[in-house]
């Protein structure tokens, strides 16, 4: 997309606020067009005041000229302010539209980019496109419209002289077409920089512990400190090349009033002038200098909030989590089945899954068991279809998944993963956010006493309205896995998956949330993935599964009785 596709698209978020641009442009412009006057008063000052004496003018000159700056400075404020709020709210638009975004894209896209890549667009890139909203439009108006005022006064005064000044836009113009070109790549550049420091920052928040008892801080400070020098370095790139157009510019224009100044004189030594227009016109040109400076400056400004909004609509245009279903289920029955279901993460790598074929009954608890990287996640993740399976149908009730709509097959599924997400909230909303917080507190409460959880909840400073810090930093491991199967059990959704779902807890605990477990799978389908199979034993069916096949299915002792793979895995584990 080029710069005038860019720029256009991005004024399309300026379309609701076009009452408040108007007024915005309107004070630009006014402010713009006191910058010609004021040259255009040097003259009638001078001829009139000091030449020839004319009372009236020294009377009405200086009052002109305070009247001319008063509304300047009014219609400047109002332009100005008008223009930083239009850019805000544009800011905020875009940042809603940039999380709504995500909050629709594919699993798969999120295995693809970093965490810290996109939060710099959230953060860093939108700031740079506020400044190509504000400064960057208000320059290109007010600075762009006083250049145009102050030659036409000049061409007004004498144009021949002027034609002099004219002369130096090709110059001008081929500058600042060869620092745009490099302005945009190293503010490119500089963006996918400041994606990898915001991501090393993430990795070290996160893994902060990891980093302290394997003492990677050496390591770690030597990495941020790589990135953060790459990013200083081309931070002072892009400096070098705004600050070099200026000069450059100022140059041709200085060259140009050299040589107005010259041929001035010849003119009025032969009385083609007055000391008032020649005062004036130079005032004109002199004036020149600061609008034409800030429009190269701006060029930066402008350069880094475009190749800001590529990366913005790049996103923005990511296309969203496929939805195509038009079937209402309502709540299901729970019977799945998968018909030659075959995956794979990507194209060029091997088979997850290949042709598996698994019918479950309503109801029916089914044990997912194998070594890793057997196939178990996978197959649960397509459940839900957090990932399209390559080939093959997988079927609710009967009704191919592919034609229901998300939201619709989505709430007959609760799932507890082993890696538990908790937010920064109380105790409560994270347990209601299983039912959408649709729900009172007596529901909440029952939750968390199925669960187990109410044991350290009491215990807690607040009880259910304690705030459990980042993903539950405030809590144990085994205190976050129960508030993760209480949202589970709030939802009581038909399907269950439980991904190492009692993990974290100890022997005690475990037993306890076992039962609660036992009980809620009661007339619900329940998929259980577990390396620990002493926790599975009770399951209806388990299913074993190896390079993405399924090789076991059957009972506890009728697996055993076999002694195929699950009863090898089953003696390592009890004799270990």
């Amino acid at each position: 997309m080029n710069s005038k596709d860019l720029y256009l698209r991005l004024l399309r978020y300026v379309r609701p606020y076009r009452r408040m641009f108007a007024l915005s442009i309107l004070g630009t412009t006014a402010a713009a067009a006191t910058e010609p006057l004021i040259p255009a008063l040097i003259q009638p000052l001078l001829d009139g005041s000091f030449v020839a004496k004319d009372p009236h003018s020294i009377r009405l000159m200086p009052l002109l000229m305070v009247a001319v700056f008063i509304v300047r400075g009014i219609t400047s404020f109002i332009g100005t302010l008008a223009m930083s709020w239009i850019a805000h709210q544009v800011v905020t638009d875009l940042r809603d539209a940039l999380f709504a975004r995500l909050l629709s894209l594919p699993t798969r896209y999120f295995d693809d980019h970093s965490a810290g890549s996109l939060l710099s667009r959230l953060t860093y890139d939108v700031s740079q496109v506020m400044t190509a909203t504000t400064q960057a439009l208000v320059a290109l108006v007010k600075d762009g419209l006083s250049v145009i005022g102050l030659l036409g006064w000049m061409l007004y005064l004498n144009w021949k002289l002027s034609l002099l000044v004219l002369l130096i836009t090709p110059g001008i113009t081929i500058i600042m077409r060869l620092v745009s070109h490099r302005l945009r790549r190293l503010s490119r550049e500089l963006q996918e920089l400041m994606g990898g420091l915001t991501h090393v920052i993430d990795e070290v928040l996160q893994g902060h512990k990891v980093i302290k008892i394997f003492g990677g801080q050496d390591y770690e400070r030597q990495r941020f400190h790589r990135v953060n020098n790459r990013v200083r370095q081309f931070n002072l790139k892009l400096a070098a090349a705004s600050e070099a157009s200026g000069p450059l510019v100022q140059l041709l224009a200085i060259i140009a009033l050299g040589a107005v100044i010259y041929f001035a004189s010849l003119q009025s030594a032969a009385d083609q002038i007055t000391v008032g227009g020649f005062v004036s016109l130079f005032g004109a040109m002199a004036m020149l200098l600061t609008p034409i400076k800030r429009l190269t400056k701006v060029n930066e400004q402008l350069q880094r909030g475009l190749a800001a909004a590529e990366t913005i609509f790049a996103l923005l245009d990511e296309p969203p989590e496929p939805d195509r279903g038009i079937r209402a289920i309502g709540r299901a029955r729970g019977e799945v089945r998968f018909h030659a279901v075959s995956h794979r993460y990507r194209d060029d790598g091997g088979e997850v899954l290949h042709q598996l074929e698994l019918d479950v009954r309503p109801g029916e608890t089914i044990a997912l068991v194998g070594p890793s990287g057997g196939g178990k996640t996978t197959l649960m993740s397509l459940l839900p279809r957090f990932y399209e399976p390559e080939s093959g149908d997988i079927l609710l009730d009967g009704v191919p998944i592919r034609e229901l709509r998300l939201a619709e097959l989505r709430a007959n599924i609760a799932y507890v993963s082993q890696d538990i997400v908790l937010f920064n909230d109380t105790v409560a909303a994270n347990i209601a956010y299983g039912a959408g917080f649709q729900v009172g507190e007596d529901d909440i409460l029952k939750a968390a006493e199925s669960a187990h959880a109410m044991e350290f909840i009491r215990e807690l400073p607040q009880g259910l309205h304690t705030l459990i810090g980042e993903n539950g930093a405030r809590l144990s491991g085994g205190q976050r896995q129960r508030l993760a199967i209480a949202r589970a059990l709030l939802k009581n959704a038909p399907i269950l998956i439980l991904d190492e779902a009692t993990s974290a807890l100890d022997t005690q605990s475990e037993r306890k949330v076992q039962q609660a477990l036992d009980a809620l799978r009661q007339g619900r389908t329940a998929f259980i993935i577990a390396h620990r199979l002493s926790t599975i034993e009770s399951a209806d069916r388990i299913v074993v599964l190896d390079c993405g096949h399924i090789v076991e299915s059957g009972t506890h002792d009728e697996l055993l009785a076999c002694g195929g793979l699950y009863a090898s895995l089953y003696q390592i584990q009890t004799h270990s």
